[in-house]
């Protein structure tokens, strides 16, 4: 009876775990860093940010874009201030960020008075990998200055698969101790 009893608790174990990794992911919190490089204008250099969004809306097929309402964020330091999303002059309708057949474009963020990135100030709702100065929210006095690289970061898991492995994880190591104690009384 009691082996009955352990493979039992061993197959439903078995049975989380490759639930909670087999499970069709259909959702992710997706993380990019970028880097600005500012070769020319009034403040030339480096500067750093990075954005997050959750990706359940996309499909990988033609121009599409992840807004706010998808949970996008933005952090971005550029010359000594620390800007999110909602300091985008167009909140919450912008910023973006872009994908063509699912890989990414870029973001589409204006601040008013101090800077633009995306591809084309007169289209400010597709992102790209330029970086232009700006003087107002009129995007006629832009100026390109640089580019902008993206680097994808690891995705956050969904809590369903965290919570799958872990529960695994316990049932198996409880097995091992009441396996050990049970052959130490014997």
């Amino acid at each position: 009876m009691k082996l009955v009893k352990d493979i039992s608790i061993a197959a439903f174990a078995v049975a989380i775990s490759v639930a909670a990794v087999a499970k069709p992911t259909f959702a992710a919190l997706v993380n990019y860093g970028f880097t600005v490089n500012a070769t020319s204008g009034d403040n030339p250099g480096e500067y750093f940010g990075s954005f997050q969004y959750d990706d359940s809306t996309l499909t990988g097929i033609g121009q599409e874009t992840i807004g706010v309402s998808n949970g996008l964020s933005i952090l971005f330091d550029y010359l000594g201030t620390q800007y999110t999303e909602t300091n985008d002059f167009d909140y919450p309708i912008s910023p973006v960020v872009s994908f063509t057949n699912g890989n990414l474009s870029g973001v589409s963020y204006l601040v008013e008075d101090q800077f633009f990135i995306g591809n084309d100030p007169t289209d400010p709702n597709t992102g790209g990998a330029k970086f232009y100065s700006i003087l107002s929210a009129d995007l006629l006095s832009t100026t390109e200055v640089g580019t902008v690289t993206y680097t994808r970061s690891t995705s956050v898991p969904e809590p369903m698969t965290v919570s799958g492995i872990a529960i695994a994880t316990a049932v198996a190591l409880g097995m091992k101790r009441k396996k050990k104690v049970s052959g130490v009384a014997n």
